[in-house]
């Protein structure tokens, strides 16, 4: 199968890198004139709470928060933007409506903000859509997204909230994976179609009808083609009774004889 659809372009770091940078720009315009963001993020099932779904994922509450989430969203942008182009901007951009709606239903009363919803979303799409596609490479980017940060997938259950600590918002990253795994399957990727070349992977393929799998019995066993006898052609005629009389005609030319 051809990999002439991996191609490196400049997106694959400047993506990740501008969106990055725009969640640290922000977190310092919080901090730095207390702006108080974190009542911007999704507050479920409040109509001021619906600007979260677009707010929330640029929004942190302090700097350990935007640290451990600035780096899974590199990496896995770039994967992204570099295996699936035609997909990404879709993927980021319905991922946090719809991820952030999710959220707005499911989620406890209390503000959810942070870039992990979207970090679910993209492990979620990145992890599915490889084994839908059944493509080498994506496969193991699939596993490989597995091994690097499988651990994420205990963080989708409900945790119980203990006084004085931090409150993790697993109704985010549930409504994350969900939507991931939804967008993999909207999203088809035609580009990356195995060709087929056989007759054998045809779709309308049948066995039946295939002269070289007669030759095998439902064992697996090869056998001869049964002998095919063909039928003697009987040609039909018609005969009558009647009598039927014959007159020789002696047919004698009208011509003068040469003389001697």
């Amino acid at each position: 199968m051809s990999d002439k659809h991996f191609k490196f372009t400049n997106a694959v770091i400047t993506a990740p890198l501008l969106f990055v940078v725009v969640l640290w720009l922000v977190f310092w315009l919080d901090f730095r004139f207390d702006f108080k963001f974190v009542q911007n993020g999704i507050y479920p099932r409040s109509f001021s709470g619906l600007q979260g779904v677009i707010f929330s994922p640029f929004i942190h509450a302090d700097l350990e928060h935007l640290y451990n989430n600035s780096i899974p969203i590199l990496v896995l942008l770039a994967a992204l933007q570099f295996f699936y182009p035609k997909q990404s901007l879709a993927v980021i951009v319905y991922g946090i409506l719809l991820s952030g709606m999710i959220t707005w239903i499911i989620g406890r009363e209390n503000y959810h903000i942070g870039a992990s919803g979207l970090i679910y979303v993209l492990f979620s799409f990145i992890f599915f859509k490889g084994i839908q596609t059944k493509h080498i490479r994506l496969v193991a980017l699939s596993l490989a997204v597995i091994v690097v940060y499988g651990g994420l997938v205990w963080y989708i259950f409900p945790t119980p909230d203990v006084r004085g600590e931090k409150s993790i918002s697993w109704e985010g990253h549930l409504a994350g994976l969900l939507t991931g795994f939804i967008l993999s399957i909207i999203y088809k990727t035609p580009e990356f179609k195995k060709v087929a070349k056989y007759e054998w992977e045809m779709p309308d393929y049948d066995p039946i009808n295939d002269k070289f799998m007669q030759r095998f019995d439902d064992n697996g066993n090869f056998v001869n083609l049964p002998v095919v006898v063909e039928e003697e052609l009987i040609i039909s005629y018609f005969t009558t009774d009647l009598p039927v009389n014959y007159i020789i005609v002696v047919n004698e030319k009208n011509e003068s004889k040469l003389e001697s």
